[in-house]
């Protein structure tokens, strides 16, 4: 497996994140982001996992909630790379996945558009 600090994975998807194009991260709304070592149990090959209502969903109703969470998973990461260049890319790739969920995009159109 791949070596590499938690604080070196963070800074990965700190960097991820602000390759995200500004128009979109002004959008972005009620949503916060988190690296964990491991996913949860059952799921134990999980990148990223969005948790909380899409902007695409929410109505009058959405107001006082507790902010929708984005988390990247560090160990099923660098267990699935082989390289620190693909590490960057892997990264990239899921937190702008889980990013996309927030705004309300599916697997099925995810993966078609090479965010799988």
């Amino acid at each position: 497996m791949l070596e590499m600090t938690r604080e070196e994975f963070e800074e990965l998807v700190a960097e991820a994140l602000d390759r995200i194009p500004p128009e979109l991260t002004r959008l972005m709304d009620n949503v916060a982001v988190f690296v964990e070592d491991e996913p949860p149990a059952d799921d134990p090959e999980l990148l990223g996992l969005y948790e909380g209502t899409p902007l695409t969903e929410r109505g009058e109703w959405y107001a006082g909630v507790l902010p929708d969470r984005i988390t990247i998973y560090r160990g099923p990461t660098l267990r699935f790379c082989a390289t620190r260049e693909d590490v960057v890319a892997e990264t990239e790739v899921t937190v702008v996945h889980e990013i996309a969920h927030h705004f309300g995009i599916d697997d099925a159109r995810l993966h078609s558009l090479g965010y799988g």
